[in-house]
This record gives structure tokens, C-alpha cells and sequence, in this order.
């Protein structure tokens, strides 16, 4: 007689594209729109679910993501866990979304949440940025009208009208703390020139002011207001290389990899006295799902991504009152 034939896993692979509520300009471009890649795991009978977001700057393309995904079509099947992910796909956002779906595939199948699996307290409501993309002043300014009651706000910026960009949301938001991200377009000298004055606005942190591969000036520049490595940190390996540059780093799943290689990552940066942000890129509450467990490393989180969407998915993250809630079993984990 034959024994019982074991289940194979079922990949399921889907582009989507979601319309922001209104274009969203960094220091390198503008997005109009989501575009992320949904991978589904299926296997006796449940799916778990992870959401990544190629991003250009780091060479993806959302058919290269998926293209690197159905490569693994066949391990997937088979039964390819998530240490093992770590060895086939390098880190970024094929991974991420690949390691999200074990997760919740994982979670579904035990009847465990995510944070049990991982030893990881509850997680609790977390103060969340809510971010303004970089424009006119007198566009930042309305804007920050808007979000005036946002406990915390992210100010993004480029090497254009600095200081009065800043002072105009300080301004039309006085209550609100802020921290600011040139997305790598400042030089040192410029941020040498600013900082005073940030810091007289109260800025509390500036996220990757100059260039990755041109952050050698930092460690010569006592900067008075702490500075965050994002573009420059992507998973523990070469963490060590920014210690006297950065004082906190960005960690993002889609750089990361995923939650495996990004808790790793919480620990390896706590144990060389890094602070922590936990950031996103721009994605719907799929996205920010596996993200809000790591809240409680966090000195500041900026999970806002489906804030800025016309529409998210349903079910979806709950944001009350500056405050991200954690995902519900239905969304992940």
C-alpha cells in the first residue's frame, strides 16, 4: 500500500496597481500610484498572504520581482521555509513578500498569531509619522494644516528651500513633532549648514540626508540633531559600517527582505546601540502589516502607506488618532 501523498504548496502571484490620493514627490521623483506585487501560499486549505513593493532605487522592477519569485515556484511546493528563503533570495522585495506569506501561512495553520510564533510581545498601538511630500512651501503649508493635529509628522525634502519648507509646516502644525528625509540629496556641507536652524524648529531626527555610498563625511560632523540610515542599511551584515556615521537606522521590509532577516536586523542594531525607526515604503496595510510588530524595538514608526492611498485594502489597518493599530487575523498573521 502507498502512504498518503503529501500537499503541495499552491503559489499564486499578483501585480496591483493602487491610485494615491494625490501625487507624492520625494527628492528623486513623484508617485502617482502603488505598484506591488501580492504572493499568495496556499496549502490544506488556507493561504497566507504577503504584499512587497519593487523600488527602483534599489534596481527592482515589478516584473523582476516576479520573475525571481516564479523562479522558486518549485521549493515553494516543496516545502521551503522561511530560514531557508534567507539562502535563495537575497534581501529586497521579492523576499519580503515571499517571507510575509510564510508568516501568515503559519499563523493560519497553527491557529498562532505571528507575534507568538516569533516570541515577540502583543503588539500595541503605535504612534505613527504621517509624512508630506516635498512641494511649493505654500503646498507644504496647506498641507500641514491638514495633518495639525498629527502628533508626529515627516517632512520630505530635497536640497531646495530647507529652511523655509521646514518652517512652514513647524508653522501650520505647531504642535505636531517633526522629523525630515532629503532622501539622500543633501551634501554634508549642506546639512552642516541647515542643522542649527532644524534644530531651532524642533526637528527631533533627519532620515539619510546625503548619499549612501557618499556618507564618509558624517564621522567628522557631530550633527546636533540624531541622524537615521536608510538607503545606507539594508540588513545586519555591514551594520558595523555605520556606527559613528548614523545614530538610528530605517528598517523596511522591502530592504530587509522580510520580517525574519528585519527582526534579526532590531537585534543586531540594539546590541551596537542603535535606535530604531520602522519604516515602509509606499504600500497598502498589507504591507505595514508585518511591520507593526516590530513597533515595540521603535523609537519613531512611519508605517502611513495606506494613508496615502485613494483607497485601501479591505480589511485593512485601523489609524486612529496618530496611532496604527496591529493587524487583525484577517489582514496577516
Amino acid at each position: 500500500m502507498s502512504g498518503p501523498v503529501a500537499t503541495k504548496r499552491r503559489l499564486n502571484i499578483r501585480r496591483e496597481g493602487w491610485p494615491l490620493a494625490r501625487p507624492f514627490a520625494i527628492s528623486r521623483g513623484v508617485k502617482t500610484q502603488a505598484d506591488v506585487v501580492v504572493v499568495e501560499l496556499s496549502e490544506a486549505g488556507v493561504t497566507g498572504r504577503g504584499e512587497c513593493v519593487p523600488y527602483p532605487r534599489y534596481g527592482e522592477s515589478v516584473d523582476a520581482v516576479v520573475a525571481a519569485i516564479e523562479a522558486i515556484e518549485g521549493q515553494l511546493a516543496d516545502g521551503l521555509e522561511r530560514r531557508q528563503l534567507l539562502e535563495v533570495l537575497p534581501a529586497g522585495a521579492a523576499r519580503n513578500a515571499v517571507d510575509g506569506a510564510l508568516w501568515d501561512l503559519q499563523a493560519k495553520t497553527t491557529g498562532r498569531r505571528v507575534w507568538e510564533i516569533a516570541g515577540l510581545d502583543a503588539p500595541q498601538p503605535a504612534l505613527t509619522a504621517e509624512t508630506i511630500g516635498l512641494g511649493p512651501v505654500a503646498q507644504m503649508a496647506d498641507a500641514a494644516k491638514r495633518l495639525r493635529r498629527a502628533p508626529l509628522i515627516k517632512v520630505k525634502l530635497d536640497a531646495q528651500l530647507v529652511i523655509e519648507r521646514t518652517q512652514a509646516v513647524h508653522d501650520n502644525a505647531p504642535d505636531a513633532r517633526l522629523i525630515i528625509d532629503p532622501n539622500e540629496g543633501w551634501t554634508t556641507e549642506l546639512l552642516q549648514g541647515v542643522a542649527p536652524k532644524l534644530k531651532e524648529l524642533r526637528v527631533e531626527m533627519i532620515e539619510q540626508p546625503v548619499p549612501a555610498d557618499a556618507d564618509d563625511g558624517l564621522l567628522a560632523y557631530d550633527c546636533p540633531i540624531p541622524l537615521c540610515a536608510d538607503e545606507a542599511c539594508h540588513t545586519k551584515e555591514g551594520l558595523h559600517k555605520l556606527v559613528g556615521k548614523y545614530q538610528m537606522i530605517n528598517i523596511k521590509l522591502d530592504k530587509t527582505g522580510g520580517l525574519t532577516e528585519a527582526l534579526a536586523l532590531a537585534r543586531a542594531a540594539k546590541d551596537l546601540r542603535f535606535e530604531i525607526m520602522i519604516g515602509c515604503m509606499v504600500g497598502t496595510s498589507l504591507a505595514m502589516a508585518p511591520a507593526t510588530l516590530l513597533a515595540g524595538f521603535a523609537t519613531f514608526v512611519d508605517l502611513d502607506g495606506p494613508l496615502l492611498m485613494k483607497q485601501d485594502r479591505q480589511p485593512g489597518l485601523r489609524f486612529q488618532a496618530g496611532y496604527v493599530e496591529p493587524p487583525t487575523a484577517d489582514l496577516w498573521g
